[in-house]
């Protein structure tokens, strides 16, 4: 169910960005997800975070996550096709191996891993020569800003396994997603304008609703119940299969041209991603409750 919806949802962000300005339209977005998660905390009665040290992780994830993750892909995917920038996106786990091998002293970087690594970050630079090689210098630029949105992800989500095992799921996404919005609507504001008088069509509406409600509150919820909950490789599949149900997704509804680079390099990343999750599994008793990546 989660990789359907995160696979569905970049097919939304590119309807939406028809009509309405990238970093407003993420940060509207995030408004309504936390107004529905607050609720929702408040029905569970969820404890809120008590000390500075964990107000900190919360801002510190969500600022990652939420302004310079969510920012940029929005933004990206403005240049690129939406089936491209889910691709690109995959490469959060890469980028969680790296960081989680100097953060979680119980996931050391092997040689598997580390070849892994190289493959998928060698299937990155053939979607990257995809885009030279078609001359549109906002492509590349568009490519360059979901990678390094992966990268603020995929730190945001090793902290979050190292240190978010304490709070209420309600209470962590929302207070993530808060602290994420507010660079996003400043920085919207300022460079593009008041966000009612928008260009509001239907299809720019639902798009916000849809990402609202099932792209971030049920997905969030879900995904940090599943980190809790499953064994870390499973959890780590889902960056394997979002982002062939986005691709499908945008050629057969958003007329989105598939290139033999593209696919070359989506191999790529798949077989890295797939060296690195699919190794010998240890016993349940030694994966960690939470997953990175």
């Amino acid at each position: 169910m989660l990789c359907a919806i995160w696979g569905s949802t970049w097919a939304f962000i590119k309807i939406g960005l028809r009509d309405l300005p990238p970093i407003t339209f993420a940060g509207i977005r995030f408004i309504i997800a936390v107004s529905v998660l607050l609720v929702i905390a408040y029905l569970r009665r969820a404890r809120l975070p008590r000390t500075g040290a964990e107000w900190r992780v919360i801002a510190i994830t969500g600022i990652l996550q939420f302004a310079l993750n969510y920012g940029l892909i929005f933004w990206g995917e403005m240049y690129i096709s939406s089936g491209l920038a889910a691709l690109l996106q995959a490469t959060i786990p890469l980028f969680g191996l790296l960081i989680a091998h100097r953060l979680l002293p119980g996931e050391p970087l092997t040689i598997t891993k580390l070849c892994g690594i190289v493959i998928g970050l060698a299937g990155v630079a053939v979607i990257f020569s995809d885009q030279l090689r078609l001359g549109d210098v906002w492509s590349v630029w568009g490519s360059a800003a979901i990678i390094a949105g992966a990268l603020a992800a995929a730190y945001s989500n090793v902290l979050v396994k190292a240190e978010g095992a304490k709070f209420d799921l309600s209470v962590l996404v929302a207070g993530q997603m808060l602290c994420g919005l507010v660079p996003l609507l400043v920085f919207g504001l300022i460079k593009e304008g008041n966000p009612l008088v928008l260009r509001w069509t239907t299809a720019a509406i639902f798009s916000v609703v849809y990402l609202a409600l099932v792209g971030s509150v049920a997905a969030f919820m879900l995904y940090y119940w599943l980190v809790r909950h499953m064994d870390v490789t499973n959890t780590q599949l889902i960056a394997l299969v979002t982002p062939v149900v986005a691709v499908l997704l945008g050629v057969m509804f958003l007329d989105e041209a598939l290139t033999w680079r593209i696919a070359l390099g989506g191999l790529g990343i798949f077989l890295g991603i797939g060296l690195i999750i699919l190794r010998r599994r240890k016993p349940a008793r030694d994966v960690p409750e939470t997953a990175s990546g």
